[in-house]
């Protein structure tokens, strides 16, 4: 059988150059495959033509990406909620009431917020959580957008020329999500959101929507949710776990927090999908698990006090429980997490 073709150029001088870049710059032998990879990418867009406006397209994305990881990177040990919402200054003053009071209160528990760093509801959340405590993810638009003032002068402002790599941060930063009334801007981040996690693209995390005001705006939303999308069978009734409804901030923040109360985070490792946990589960529990959840486990669930082989060795000190997920059941599977959280 013929050797697979390695990822490189054509040229095999440029093949050596891009070596020996990575000699001069002293990439550790962990993280070369990858910078070659990378490079080599770049370059093969020259070998294959892209034509200008692809280039433009590809270099911005990728200085966007670049430079969030950079500001992003100082913070990644603190749990960070991501607040969608109107950003028009229509919202009603309930609503900004309420979306202000919640970035306090996240703050106060010792959580970071990420907002779209527009005024309404994004720039009540910055408000209430404080520029120190907070991320802006801006876009350039040609209306309607400007940072508001409580994150415009702050280092941790991120203005970004496209939605796609905008949200990618908003969405890959966040242990939780707090979503509030808005337009066609909040209703893409929520389904964009619910996708991901029913699909298996983003791990499940609480999501959180706020009703403010007068008038409900969720209730109605998920009334078609549950009576055109479940009934004809278009999603699974289970997926409607993968958020809650609430009406007030301190009802969101202890929905995020209790989440977190004994499941800690998740990782793949091979077929299986690994829990961290803080403390174990008792023999009963785990076969009251068993018992519960056995329709979306292809085998029975195990434990293990600290990481498993393959595992990076992150939180080392914590407690896994082994799942040998279908993955496929992501709203069940949000069910099994409420289930472990219960103990």
């Amino acid at each position: 059988m013929a050797e697979p073709r390695r990822y490189q150029l054509q040229n095999d001088r440029a093949n050596r150059l891009i070596a020996d870049l990575l000699d001069a710059e002293d990439v550790p032998a962990e993280r070369r495959f990858y910078i070659q990879q990378l490079l080599t990418t770049v370059l093969k867009l020259h070998e294959d033509g892209a034509g200008t406006g692809d280039l433009k397209i590809t270099n911005t994305a990728l200085k966007e990406l670049r430079y969030a990881y950079k500001v992003f990177a100082p913070y990644s040990g603190v749990r960070k909620v991501t607040v969608f919402g109107s950003a028009r200054s229509a919202t009603s003053e309930e609503a900004v009431t309420s979306a202000r009071l919640f970035g306090k209160r996240m703050t106060e528990a010792g959580w970071m917020v990420v907002t779209g760093a527009g005024a309404g509801i994004m720039g009540a959340a910055q408000e209430g959580a404080g520029g120190e405590k907070s991320f802006g993810l801006n876009i350039r638009l040609p209306f309607e957008q400007e940072a508001n003032p409580w994150i415009a002068s702050d280092p941790k402002l991120i203005t970004f020329k496209y939605f796609f790599t905008r949200k990618l941060f908003l969405v890959k930063e966040a242990s939780a999500v707090a979503l509030f009334p808005g337009g066609y801007g909040t209703m893409d981040e929520t389904f964009e959101l619910l996708t991901l996690m029913q699909t298996g693209k983003s791990a499940v995390i609480p999501v959180v929507l706020i009703e403010a005001g007068p008038k409900p705006y969720w209730r109605i939303w998920h009334r078609w949710i549950a009576g055109t999308l479940v009934e004809r069978g278009l999603i699974d009734p289970e997926d409607t776990s993968l958020f809650r409804i609430v009406d007030t901030p301190d009802e969101a923040m202890g929905e995020i927090t209790s989440f977190y109360r004994v499941y800690h985070s998740s990782r793949i490792v091979g077929d299986d999908l690994i829990f961290r946990l803080m403390h174990p589960l008792e023999p009963t529990q785990l076969a009251d698990l068993q018992d519960k959840f056995g329709d979306i486990l292809k085998a029975p669930a195990t434990q293990s006090p600290g990481p498993v082989p393959q595992e990076l060795n992150e939180f080392p000190e914590l407690p896994r429980l082994i799942l040998p997920f279908d993955h496929r059941s992501f709203g069940r599977l949000r069910q099994l997490i409420d289930f472990v959280n219960q103990f």
